[in-house]
């Protein structure tokens, strides 16, 4: 199947360019040997081996077989309805779109309609649900030593100040990196629903940036596990970790926190014992690699779908609890505040 890639910022030729690369080596058969297209009209795209790059959309289309092709939606989430209508328009029906499928409630309505009026078959990116840390937690949860889990925490921190000022092509932090978290607590705990909600402003020299300094979600699941999950983008150290407390032990896991290596560790604590493991985790190529099997198996695929559309929904309630208007007067003198919290 070829490739199509539209939006080659970060997302598109930051990941999924060299993403494909390594699926395409590992999978020869099921990507073939054509050239990937790109095509992004904001920015000059990258000289690189094996990508044709395309003013368009329409010029990209002109060249491919929509049959054949799986497109990458990579444009910000405020962009996703309108792109993957023009796409569906000129008969593209396979797409890899990047998290969150949708900025808001009403996008994602919109989305829904559209993939339903042209049978859709949209898997969206998230390496979590594929990674190796990932099923060894999903093991432990469902029939682990350490008895039933309780609570989970999930902090995602990471300094984002130069992109979130540069291009804010996100609306909130709520969009960054909470969809990870959000998606896994779904995956170990199950169904749930937002309790609390909070965020915070980026600022910095004078320059402010609303909503993105930062978010909080409390969720509580059926299973009547408590998640919280926490994003500090103006951390000064990169984290991607997750604590489940079980009735009888812990488990604390790191996920890699950029694209630089392919590990994941994992700790267990228990009756005063401790193991630690390294796992190899490249776990956003062995995802791609799945979903374009899914993609050659044909047919739709609600089941992925119906998940991020969750996902999507949950943060949307939390950002409907932190819409309330930042005004100078409510704000501190040592720095930013939160924009508002709410429990239930």
């Amino acid at each position: 199947m070829q490739s199509l890639v539209v939006g080659l910022g970060r997302a598109g030729a930051g990941l999924h360019l060299p993403v494909l690369a390594k699926a395409r080596a590992r999978d020869p058969q099921l990507f073939g040997g054509q050239d990937v297209v790109g095509c992004d009209p904001r920015r000059t795209p990258p000289q690189r081996p094996g990508l044709v790059a395309t003013t368009s959309i329409r010029a990209a289309a002109g060249g491919l077989d929509p049959a054949n092709t799986v497109v990458h939606v990579c444009t910000p989430p405020t962009e996703r309805h309108a792109v993957i209508t023009e796409l569906a328009e000129l008969g593209f029906r396979n797409m890899v779109v990047e998290k969150p499928l949708a900025s808001d409630a009403d996008d994602l309505a919109r989305i829904i309609r559209v993939r339903r009026k042209h049978r859709l078959h949209i898997e969206v990116v998230e390496p979590w649900l594929t990674s190796t840390l990932t099923r060894k937690l999903i093991e432990l949860t469902h029939s682990g030593p350490f008895g039933a889990p309780k609570s989970i925490t999930i902090v995602q921190n990471k300094p984002r100040f130069r992109r979130s000022f540069a291009a804010p092509g996100h609306p909130t932090a709520f969009d960054v990196e909470l969809p990870h978290g959000v998606a896994l607590a779904l995956r170990l705990a199950g169904a749930a629903r937002v309790t609390h909600a909070a965020g915070a402003d980026l600022e910095v020299d004078g320059q402010c940036c609303p909503r993105m300094g930062g978010a909080d979600i409390g969720l509580r699941h059926n299973s009547g596990v408590r998640t919280e999950i926490s994003s500090d983008l103006t951390s000064p150290v990169r984290e991607r970790r997750v604590t489940i407390d079980f009735a009888g032990g812990s488990a604390v896991g790191h996920f890699a926190v950029s694209d630089d290596d392919d590990h994941s560790q994992l700790t267990l604590l228990a009756n005063g014992r401790r193991e630690h493991l390294v796992l190899r985790d490249d776990s956003l190529t062995e995802w791609m690699i799945q979903a374009y099997r899914r993609f050659r198996a044909g047919g739709e695929q609600t089941r992925g779908f119906n998940f991020a559309a969750e996902v999507v929904q949950l943060l949307s309630v939390a950002k409907n609890i932190c819409a309330e208007p930042v005004v100078p007067a409510a704000r501190t003198e040592t720095g930013p505040v939160a924009v508002a919290h709410h429990a239930g």
